[in-house]
């Protein structure tokens, strides 16, 4: 079978049809498994992986909430700043640290629906911050807002490049499964 583009692809759909019709047949088709989408420009190493926003934009949008949390926490003696320091941090420890251990541990988006990558995240979160406070507690620096905040940013960030790296690794399978048809 010729290989066609997606373009192509819904052209042919859209005879008699209208656009918004063709395009959700041909989604409902990819979500059935019925048709197969290939990038035609897959990321060839891991900085391209990076640097291409259709496979790192998750992880770029938790590192800019990192560093706006930080931010906004600098900034707290601000009006704005001290209410979006509450919904920032909230997200901070809530939620970023078990989304990057959960982005981790599954790396293929089909192994879990994202409701359960949220409920996830949101659990192990729960499971994650109460760990380093207690690993804090038995350091010099003890439970403080600086140690607190350097612990989790450097177990967020970590878990969440160690999830990228992981990511790359499954789309070079894909790749890799993809050109030996």
């Amino acid at each position: 079978m010729r290989k066609i583009t997606l373009e192509e692809y819904v052209r042919r759909k859209l005879k008699g049809k209208g656009l918004d019709k063709a395009l959700s047949e041909t989604y409902s088709e990819w979500v059935k498994g019925k048709i197969k989408l290939i990038d035609p420009n897959p990321p060839r190493d891991y900085v391209s992986y990076l640097s291409n926003p259709a496979y790192s934009l998750w992880l770029w949008l938790m590192v800019s909430t990192v560093f706006l949390t930080l931010v906004s926490i600098s900034l707290s003696n601000i009006v704005l700043f001290k209410y979006l320091r509450y919904v920032l941090g909230s997200i901070f420890v809530l939620y970023l640290p078990g989304a990057s251990l959960i982005e981790t541990l599954y790396p293929v988006e089909e192994e879990l629906s994202p409701l359960e990558r949220l409920a996830l995240s949101i659990g192990l979160s729960l499971a994650l911050v109460p760990l380093v406070g207690l690993a804090l507690n038995f350091t010099p620096w003890g439970i403080r807002l600086t140690p607190v905040l350097t612990s989790l940013t450097f177990l967020t960030l970590a878990l969440t490049f160690l999830a990228s790296w992981r990511k790359y690794l499954e789309v070079k399978k894909s790749i890799a499964r993809t050109s030996q048809r």
